[in-house]
Protein backbone atom coordinates (compact mmCIF):
# COMPACT_ATOMS: atom_id res chain seq x y z
CA UNK A 1 0.00 0.00 0.00
CA UNK A 2 0.98 3.68 -0.65
CA UNK A 3 0.41 6.30 1.20
CA UNK A 4 1.00 9.72 -0.37
CA UNK A 5 2.26 12.91 1.63
CA UNK A 6 3.56 15.92 0.41
CA UNK A 7 7.15 15.46 -0.75
CA UNK A 8 6.93 12.08 -0.16
CA UNK A 9 5.35 8.74 -0.18
CA UNK A 10 4.85 6.15 2.53
CA UNK A 11 4.61 2.36 1.33
CA UNK A 12 3.92 -0.59 3.35
CA UNK A 13 4.39 -4.15 2.69
CA UNK A 14 3.45 -7.01 4.88
CA UNK A 15 6.51 -8.36 6.61
CA UNK A 16 8.84 -4.95 5.52
CA UNK A 17 9.07 -2.17 7.69
CA UNK A 18 7.44 1.14 6.05
CA UNK A 19 9.47 2.84 3.52
CA UNK A 20 9.35 6.78 2.72
CA UNK A 21 10.28 7.58 -0.80
CA UNK A 22 12.00 10.82 -0.49
CA UNK A 23 11.73 13.31 -2.85
CA UNK A 24 14.68 15.78 -2.02
CA UNK A 25 15.50 17.46 -4.99
CA UNK A 26 12.38 19.07 -4.91
CA UNK A 27 13.52 21.18 -1.84
CA UNK A 28 17.32 21.93 -2.64
CA UNK A 29 19.22 18.22 -0.93
CA UNK A 30 18.70 16.07 1.78
CA UNK A 31 19.35 17.76 4.53
CA UNK A 32 16.87 21.05 3.37
CA UNK A 33 14.37 17.86 2.94
CA UNK A 34 14.80 15.98 6.25
CA UNK A 35 15.01 19.31 7.97
CA UNK A 36 11.50 20.50 6.07
CA UNK A 37 10.11 16.88 6.52
CA UNK A 38 11.31 16.01 9.92
CA UNK A 39 8.32 16.13 11.84
CA UNK A 40 6.29 14.07 9.52
CA UNK A 41 9.44 11.60 9.45
CA UNK A 42 8.72 10.99 13.47
CA UNK A 43 4.92 10.94 13.18
CA UNK A 44 5.49 8.13 10.61
CA UNK A 45 8.04 6.14 13.25
CA UNK A 46 5.42 6.51 15.68
CA UNK A 47 2.56 4.81 13.57
CA UNK A 48 4.90 2.08 12.44
CA UNK A 49 7.10 2.00 15.01
CA UNK A 50 10.17 1.56 12.13
CA UNK A 51 11.06 3.28 8.82
CA UNK A 52 13.60 3.27 6.02
CA UNK A 53 13.69 6.48 4.54
CA UNK A 54 15.40 6.12 1.19
CA UNK A 55 16.53 8.37 -1.61
CA UNK A 56 18.39 10.69 0.69
CA UNK A 57 21.43 9.00 -0.56
CA UNK A 58 22.82 9.79 2.81
CA UNK A 59 26.57 8.31 2.56
CA UNK A 60 28.72 11.02 4.32
CA UNK A 61 29.23 11.37 7.80
CA UNK A 62 28.99 15.35 8.20
CA UNK A 63 25.77 15.05 6.36
CA UNK A 64 24.82 11.68 8.36
CA UNK A 65 25.43 13.85 11.67
CA UNK A 66 23.26 16.45 10.34
CA UNK A 67 20.26 14.64 9.53
CA UNK A 68 20.36 12.87 12.89
CA UNK A 69 20.06 15.67 14.72
CA UNK A 70 17.07 17.45 12.65
CA UNK A 71 15.50 13.96 13.45
CA UNK A 72 16.07 14.14 17.24
CA UNK A 73 15.65 15.93 20.23
CA UNK A 74 18.87 14.85 21.54
CA UNK A 75 21.58 12.44 20.30
CA UNK A 76 23.48 10.55 22.62
CA UNK A 77 27.16 9.52 23.71
CA UNK A 78 27.35 5.79 24.22
CA UNK A 79 28.67 4.01 27.62
CA UNK A 80 28.57 0.26 28.71
CA UNK A 81 28.78 -0.90 24.98
CA UNK A 82 28.68 -4.36 25.06
CA UNK A 83 31.26 -4.98 22.19
CA UNK A 84 33.32 -2.73 20.14
CA UNK A 85 32.67 -0.11 18.12
CA UNK A 86 34.44 2.49 16.28
CA UNK A 87 33.12 6.05 16.85
CA UNK A 88 33.18 7.77 13.45
CA UNK A 89 32.44 11.28 14.93
CA UNK A 90 30.94 12.21 18.28
CA UNK A 91 27.46 10.77 17.88
CA UNK A 92 28.20 8.25 15.16
CA UNK A 93 29.27 4.99 15.66
CA UNK A 94 30.10 1.86 13.51
CA UNK A 95 28.10 -1.16 13.93
CA UNK A 96 28.99 -3.70 16.51
CA UNK A 97 31.62 -5.94 15.66
CA UNK A 98 30.26 -8.94 14.92
CA UNK A 99 30.67 -12.58 13.21
CA UNK A 100 28.69 -11.38 9.86
CA UNK A 101 28.24 -15.22 9.37
CA UNK A 102 26.43 -15.38 12.89
CA UNK A 103 23.03 -13.27 13.61
CA UNK A 104 22.80 -10.47 16.01
CA UNK A 105 19.95 -11.69 17.74
CA UNK A 106 16.61 -9.47 18.86
CA UNK A 107 17.61 -6.88 21.12
CA UNK A 108 16.71 -3.09 22.54
CA UNK A 109 19.78 -1.35 22.19
CA UNK A 110 21.56 -0.32 25.46
CA UNK A 111 18.33 -1.08 27.07
CA UNK A 112 20.30 -2.13 30.32
CA UNK A 113 21.05 1.45 30.75
CA UNK A 114 19.49 3.91 33.39
CA UNK A 115 18.50 6.30 30.64
CA UNK A 116 18.16 4.31 27.56
CA UNK A 117 17.55 5.80 23.89
CA UNK A 118 14.50 5.68 22.71
CA UNK A 119 15.29 6.70 18.98
CA UNK A 120 18.28 4.68 16.64
CA UNK A 121 18.86 5.83 13.79
CA UNK A 122 21.08 3.28 10.77
CA UNK A 123 22.74 5.20 7.96
CA UNK A 124 23.82 2.56 5.17
CA UNK A 125 26.92 3.78 3.68
CA UNK A 126 27.76 0.64 1.84
CA UNK A 127 25.00 -2.22 1.69
CA UNK A 128 26.25 -5.88 1.93
CA UNK A 129 26.28 -7.91 -1.88
CA UNK A 130 23.93 -11.03 0.33
CA UNK A 131 21.85 -10.29 3.79
CA UNK A 132 22.79 -8.21 6.61
CA UNK A 133 19.32 -6.67 7.25
CA UNK A 134 18.93 -4.64 10.37
CA UNK A 135 15.55 -6.51 11.04
CA UNK A 136 12.96 -5.37 13.38
CA UNK A 137 10.12 -7.16 15.38
CA UNK A 138 6.95 -5.63 17.21
CA UNK A 139 7.89 -5.47 21.25
CA UNK A 140 4.31 -4.66 22.16
CA UNK A 141 3.09 -8.30 19.91
CA UNK A 142 6.07 -10.82 21.29
CA UNK A 143 5.06 -9.34 24.56
CA UNK A 144 1.27 -10.73 23.74
CA UNK A 145 2.94 -14.08 21.99
CA UNK A 146 4.94 -14.73 25.24
CA UNK A 147 3.89 -16.86 27.64
CA UNK A 148 1.76 -15.11 30.92
CA UNK A 149 3.42 -16.73 33.21
CA UNK A 150 7.22 -15.24 32.05
CA UNK A 151 6.17 -11.80 31.55
CA UNK A 152 4.37 -11.43 34.62
CA UNK A 153 7.70 -12.50 36.33
CA UNK A 154 10.00 -10.33 34.03
CA UNK A 155 7.38 -7.51 34.41
CA UNK A 156 7.40 -7.74 38.21
CA UNK A 157 10.84 -8.85 38.73
CA UNK A 158 13.08 -7.51 36.21
CA UNK A 159 15.98 -9.00 34.85
CA UNK A 160 19.81 -8.91 35.91
CA UNK A 161 22.87 -8.08 33.62
CA UNK A 162 26.24 -9.54 34.81
CA UNK A 163 29.31 -8.56 32.94
CA UNK A 164 32.81 -9.00 33.45
CA UNK A 165 35.26 -6.78 31.62
CA UNK A 166 38.30 -8.45 30.41
CA UNK A 167 41.46 -6.83 28.76
CA UNK A 168 41.20 -10.23 26.46
CA UNK A 169 37.54 -10.25 25.10
CA UNK A 170 35.39 -7.91 24.78
CA UNK A 171 34.91 -4.00 25.54
CA UNK A 172 37.95 -2.88 28.04
CA UNK A 173 35.92 -1.00 30.77
CA UNK A 174 37.97 1.83 29.98
CA UNK A 175 35.90 2.20 26.09
CA UNK A 176 33.03 1.01 27.95
CA UNK A 177 32.75 3.71 30.46
CA UNK A 178 34.80 6.80 28.93
CA UNK A 179 37.30 6.97 30.77
CA UNK A 180 40.45 5.38 32.81
CA UNK A 181 39.65 7.10 36.17
CA UNK A 182 38.59 4.04 38.44
CA UNK A 183 37.00 6.87 40.85
CA UNK A 184 34.69 7.89 37.82
CA UNK A 185 33.62 4.58 37.25
CA UNK A 186 32.53 4.00 40.55
CA UNK A 187 30.90 7.62 40.34
CA UNK A 188 28.82 6.05 37.17
CA UNK A 189 27.77 2.88 38.80
CA UNK A 190 26.72 4.66 41.98
CA UNK A 191 24.76 6.86 39.82
CA UNK A 192 23.33 4.81 37.73
CA UNK A 193 22.26 2.14 39.88
CA UNK A 194 25.25 -0.49 38.93
CA UNK A 195 26.62 -3.19 41.61
CA UNK A 196 30.66 -3.04 40.83
CA UNK A 197 33.44 -5.05 41.98
CA UNK A 198 37.45 -4.69 41.01
CA UNK A 199 38.81 -7.97 40.44
CA UNK A 200 42.11 -8.74 39.25
CA UNK A 201 41.27 -9.42 35.36
CA UNK A 202 39.16 -5.89 35.46
CA UNK A 203 35.73 -4.84 36.28
CA UNK A 204 32.86 -7.14 37.66
CA UNK A 205 29.09 -4.99 37.26
CA UNK A 206 25.42 -6.30 37.80
CA UNK A 207 22.77 -4.55 37.45
CA UNK A 208 18.49 -4.64 37.70
CA UNK A 209 16.45 -3.29 34.84
CA UNK A 210 12.78 -3.35 33.99
CA UNK A 211 11.91 -6.23 31.89
CA UNK A 212 8.51 -4.86 30.77
CA UNK A 213 7.70 -0.64 29.80
CA UNK A 214 4.75 1.07 29.22
CA UNK A 215 5.65 3.09 25.50
CA UNK A 216 4.81 6.60 26.95
CA UNK A 217 3.01 7.68 22.99
CA UNK A 218 1.15 4.59 22.70
CA UNK A 219 0.07 3.66 26.12
CA UNK A 220 1.17 -0.32 24.98
CA UNK A 221 3.02 -2.43 27.32
CA UNK A 222 6.39 -3.05 25.89
CA UNK A 223 8.79 -6.54 26.35
CA UNK A 224 12.08 -4.30 26.68
CA UNK A 225 15.21 -6.24 27.51
CA UNK A 226 18.17 -7.88 26.69
CA UNK A 227 17.33 -11.23 28.92
CA UNK A 228 17.98 -13.69 25.81
CA UNK A 229 20.50 -11.65 23.77
CA UNK A 230 22.98 -11.29 26.18
CA UNK A 231 22.23 -14.71 28.00
CA UNK A 232 25.49 -16.93 27.87
CA UNK A 233 22.93 -19.74 25.92
CA UNK A 234 23.35 -17.73 22.87
CA UNK A 235 26.45 -17.55 22.13
CA UNK A 236 28.08 -20.11 20.19
CA UNK A 237 28.53 -23.69 21.97
CA UNK A 238 32.23 -23.75 21.56
CA UNK A 239 32.62 -19.89 22.11
CA UNK A 240 30.40 -20.71 25.47
CA UNK A 241 32.85 -24.18 26.11
CA UNK A 242 36.12 -21.78 25.62
CA UNK A 243 34.97 -18.87 28.19
CA UNK A 244 33.51 -21.06 30.77
CA UNK A 245 37.07 -23.36 30.49
CA UNK A 246 39.07 -19.94 30.67
CA UNK A 247 37.06 -17.48 32.74
CA UNK A 248 34.85 -19.89 34.96
CA UNK A 249 30.99 -19.28 35.10
CA UNK A 250 31.28 -16.56 36.93
CA UNK A 251 33.85 -15.00 34.91
CA UNK A 252 32.24 -14.98 31.28
CA UNK A 253 31.98 -11.56 29.56
CA UNK A 254 28.19 -11.21 30.08
CA UNK A 255 25.09 -13.29 31.04
CA UNK A 256 21.26 -12.52 32.68
CA UNK A 257 19.45 -13.98 35.32
CA UNK A 258 15.76 -13.39 36.40
CA UNK A 259 15.16 -10.45 39.04
CA UNK A 260 14.62 -13.12 41.69
CA UNK A 261 18.42 -14.20 40.37
CA UNK A 262 17.71 -17.68 38.83
CA UNK A 263 19.64 -18.38 35.65
CA UNK A 264 18.06 -18.44 32.24
CA UNK A 265 17.55 -22.15 30.75
CA UNK A 266 18.08 -22.48 27.53
CA UNK A 267 14.41 -23.04 26.70
CA UNK A 268 13.38 -19.95 28.03
CA UNK A 269 16.37 -18.11 25.66
CA UNK A 270 15.19 -20.45 22.80
CA UNK A 271 11.81 -19.31 23.34
CA UNK A 272 12.09 -15.83 23.22
CA UNK A 273 14.31 -15.80 20.04
CA UNK A 274 11.60 -17.94 18.12
CA UNK A 275 8.87 -15.44 19.09
CA UNK A 276 11.22 -12.71 18.24
CA UNK A 277 11.12 -14.58 15.15
CA UNK A 278 7.92 -14.88 14.30
CA UNK A 279 7.24 -11.09 14.13
CA UNK A 280 10.14 -10.22 12.42
CA UNK A 281 10.24 -7.64 9.15
CA UNK A 282 12.91 -7.24 7.05
CA UNK A 283 14.01 -4.64 4.04
CA UNK A 284 17.19 -5.12 2.77
CA UNK A 285 19.70 -2.27 2.91
CA UNK A 286 20.26 -0.08 -0.16
CA UNK A 287 23.57 2.31 -0.42
CA UNK A 288 22.04 5.41 1.31
CA UNK A 289 19.77 4.14 3.61
CA UNK A 290 18.08 5.56 6.20
CA UNK A 291 16.23 3.64 9.37
CA UNK A 292 15.08 5.02 11.90
CA UNK A 293 13.64 2.85 14.79
CA UNK A 294 11.69 3.57 17.95
CA UNK A 295 13.81 1.28 20.18
CA UNK A 296 10.92 0.78 23.17
CA UNK A 297 8.41 -0.09 20.50
CA UNK A 298 10.45 -2.12 17.90
CA UNK A 299 13.39 -4.47 19.15
CA UNK A 300 15.98 -5.28 15.70
CA UNK A 301 18.80 -7.56 14.90
CA UNK A 302 21.53 -7.63 12.32
CA UNK A 303 21.28 -10.74 9.83
CA UNK A 304 24.01 -12.61 8.51
CA UNK A 305 26.15 -11.55 5.38
CA UNK A 306 28.09 -11.97 2.93
CA UNK A 307 30.50 -8.90 1.58
CA UNK A 308 31.28 -5.41 2.98
CA UNK A 309 28.95 -4.11 4.85
CA UNK A 310 28.72 -0.38 6.70
CA UNK A 311 26.07 0.87 8.59
CA UNK A 312 26.88 3.66 11.19
CA UNK A 313 24.45 4.21 13.97
CA UNK A 314 23.03 7.45 16.07
CA UNK A 315 21.31 6.83 19.56
CA UNK A 316 19.02 9.82 20.68
CA UNK A 317 15.58 11.12 22.89
CA UNK A 318 17.06 9.42 26.02
CA UNK A 319 14.38 8.08 28.76
CA UNK A 320 14.34 6.16 31.64
CA UNK A 321 12.65 2.75 31.32
CA UNK A 322 12.36 2.66 35.40
CA UNK A 323 10.23 5.22 35.32
CA UNK A 324 8.20 3.93 33.08
CA UNK A 325 7.15 0.32 34.46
Amino acid sequence: MTESREEFDVVTERGKPAVILAKPERVGGPEAWVERQCDRIRSVVAGHGAVVVRGLELVELPRIDLASRLLSTSVMVEREGFAPREQRRRHLYSGTKWPSDQVMCMHHELSYLRTAPSLLMFSCLTAPGEGGATAVADAAAVLGDLPGDLVRRVAGEGWWLDRNYHEEIGVPWEAAFGTSDRAAVEKYCRDNDIEFAWTDGGLRTSQLRPGVVTHPGTGERCWFNQLAFLNEHTMEPDVRDYLLAAFGPAGLPFTTRFGDGEPLDRATVDLVNKVYGERTSREPWQRGDLLLVDNIRMAHSREPYRGERDVVAAFADPFEPAALR
